[in-house]
């Protein structure tokens, strides 16, 4: 009996644990206000392409690899180079610990994806952005979001 009571409270906490998933124009107006829109000269339906390719929109998404790294958050952003996960050896030149990337508070990752662009490959550090958006008309990621 006192284990199903338990029920709803490890349900919360799990609910919690799996991150947010935003809608395509609710995520275009937090990375715009965030300033993402031309930021390094790319446009907003660069990162919506990118964040759709990358984790379907999922704050909580974290992809392992090869390498002992893994990469988190909506941007899928790697534990190697740019935060710290205390489980793999890190630059985190974001300054920032991974498990802050799984929250829907999107300020840590915009800071990061900042970074990250500022770096020489540009967007082309991801290559969900490379495989599905660079060189394409993205402008259908944004139309319709009244922004």
């Amino acid at each position: 009996m006192r284990a199903l009571a338990l029920l709803p409270v490890l349900a919360c906490l799990s609910a919690g644990a799996r991150g947010e998933v935003f809608s395509r124009c609710e995520l275009a107006r937090l990375l715009q206000r965030g300033g993402l829109d031309g930021f390094m000269g790319y446009r907003l339906d660069n990162w919506l392409c990118l964040a759709f390719y990358a984790s379907r929109f999922n704050t909580g998404t974290v992809m392992e690899n090869s390498d002992g790294s893994s990469d988190y958050g909506i941007f899928q952003i790697n534990s190697r180079r740019w935060c710290s996960d205390q489980r793999s050896r890190t630059l985190d030149l974001c300054q920032t610990r991974c498990r802050d990337l799984l929250t829907a508070d999107l300020a840590d990752d915009i800071n990061c994806v900042k970074k990250v662009v500022m770096d020489w490959q540009g967007m082309g550090a991801w290559m969900p952005w490379r495989d599905h958006c660079k060189g394409r008309d993205l402008s259908h990621w944004v139309a319709s979001c009244n922004l």
